[in-house]
């Protein structure tokens, strides 16, 4: 019986496209949003959250394991927590790397990010905020993902702080280019704005120490009254989903709902 009513609270999956048009890129993409479960029974407005690598988020059968966002929407929904939108654009698969790029670099010389946000910015997100109940404010807009996906989530935030006023970064791959540390130094924020911040400490021999020199330029911001950032650590977290999905709830309770 408990875990039924649980299951009452599981949020309702719907499949925008299967292969949505993404003209920056001549490409096409799955797209998919989550909402809350009594999203149809309401007439609320919700904040919203975008996600890369959708294919990593819910699917059951994702090579690599996924963060279980649907399994913790309906464990947060039924603690009262579960006012969100959640938008998960899916990889590029091949194309992946260069597509969640912001930077090109001597091993990787195309960088195809910018024209990534651009769609989510000219394309995607207007459509969501038409479509759907969303609050479209900076506020009440976050940036998220993992690895390449949470270096992409950074960017986008430092370049673009009038859309987004929440980022939730995981594991961001900061080895790729010098480049983050000197726009994380120069990041104004626009206005009210806060970070999550985590890394393992089973990822790579580098990768904590680069995440730590990036927490600590950005613990720098908090001269600005309105802004806030967490650095979460797990000293036995790997670069796998499964951590990644251990944080999702820690994250999406302190950017949205204010509490642990």
């Amino acid at each position: 019986m408990i875990r039924e009513a649980v299951q009452s609270f599981y949020p309702k999956i719907e499949i925008l496209n299967e292969a949505y048009e993404i003209p920056q890129l001549g490409r096409k993409r799955r797209i998919s949003v989550l909402l809350p479960h009594n999203y149809y029974e309401t007439d609320k407005r919700y904040p919203v959250l975008y996600l890369h690598d959708g294919q990593n988020l819910f699917d059951e059968y994702a090579p690599y394991g996924n963060w279980g966002v649907d399994k913790t929407l309906t464990w947060l929904s039924a603690q009262g927590m579960g006012d969100v939108i959640i938008v998960a654009i899916d990889h590029g698969g091949e194309l992946r790397i260069q597509e969640l790029l912001p930077y090109s670099t001597p091993r990787y010389s195309e960088a195809e990010g910018d024209l990534y946000l651009k769609f989510m910015l000219e394309d995607l997100k207007p459509m969501i905020d038409n479509r759907f109940r969303v609050l479209a404010d900076r506020t009440s807009t976050g940036i998220g993902g993992s690895s390449l996906g949470g270096l992409l989530s950074l960017y986008a935030g430092f370049e673009y702080p009038d859309i987004f006023g929440n980022m939730m970064i995981f594991s961001p791959s900061l080895w790729i280019s010098e480049e983050i540390y000197k726009r994380a130094k120069s990041f104004t924020p626009a206005g009210p704005t806060d970070i999550y911040l985590y890394a393992g400490g089973m990822e790579s021999a580098n990768h904590y120490g680069q995440v730590l020199r990036l927490d600590s330029i950005l613990q720098e911001k908090r001269k600005y009254d309105d802004f806030d950032i967490i650095f979460s650590h797990n000293p036995s977290g790997q670069h796998k989903e499964i951590h990644w999905g251990h944080q999702f709830p820690l994250a999406l309770k302190w950017l949205y709902f204010n509490k642990y």
